[in-house]
């Protein structure tokens, strides 16, 4: 979910190019998400765009339905949705709290339960969510971020137990730090301090992390890990 962002876009390229049937989800970047499908079609590939509020539980249980009912099944749920809204603790109100982990906890919550359900049925499937490094360090002005995902994190590790006997897969990937809109609001300054603290010297690139994902994506003996994919030792 999420596939509108900086991040989704590429997942769905490098997912295509694997010849996947894909669900391209957007919301608030809706003309994105038209522009991104108009894209595959034109290809001839096979996609598919849901809008949905990833906060209303209704609307998320009727987009695992409509892609039910087009493809019969669904393999793979990759959570990419999420947003930020930076504020000191004292000065996060009811108000931006709710709309940061409804967004990025909640709603990774609801659609990791109606992908659970369909994947129960047909006995397999893998479940990927994305997280910060923000869920284990903390870091100061992200409160409501890093509470969601670390929130997230433990739910990844929770449902891993709940489905490996039904061979459901769950895991999470730490991205790294990567210049999409999410970030666009820093300085050039407080990107380069980001990318240094890596011990290469180097922060991750959209290409290199989508194509983990989708090599992760089809892997079978694996669950319920993090997998950090730049170089910040935490």
């Amino acid at each position: 979910m999420g596939a509108s962002g900086g991040l989704g876009q590429a997942l769905c390229h490098s997912f295509f190019q694997d010849n996947s049937f894909l669900g391209i989800h957007a919301h608030s970047n809706l003309s994105q998400g038209e522009a991104l499908l108009r894209s595959f079609t034109g290809l001839g590939k096979d996609a598919a765009l849901l809008v949905c509020d990833l906060k209303e539980s209704g609307s998320v249980r009727k987009m695992f339905d409509d892609l039910l009912i087009k493809w019969g099944r669904i393999d793979v749920l990759i959570n990419t949705a999420g947003i930020i809204d930076d504020r000191l603790f004292a000065r996060n109100g009811e108000v931006e709290w709710d709309r940061v982990v409804q967004t990025n906890l909640t709603g990774a919550f609801y659609c990791m339960r109606e992908a659970g359900r369909i994947m129960h049925q047909q006995e397999g499937g893998h479940i990927i969510n994305l997280l910060s490094l923000s869920a284990f360090t903390g870091r100061a002005g992200q409160a409501a971020y890093a509470a969601s995902k670390r929130g997230l994190a433990a739910l990844t590790m929770s449902a891993a137990r709940e489905w490996g006997p039904r061979a459901i897969q769950v895991n999470a990937v730490l991205p790294g730090f990567l210049d999409t809109g999410m970030t666009g609001s820093l300085t050039f300054d407080q990107k380069e301090k980001l990318i240094q603290e890596n011990v290469l010297g180097r922060a991750s690139t959209l290409e290199e992390v989508s194509e983990f994902i989708v090599h992760l994506s089809k892997m079978k003996y694996v669950s319920g890990q993090v997998f950090n994919l730049d170089s910040r030792i935490y």
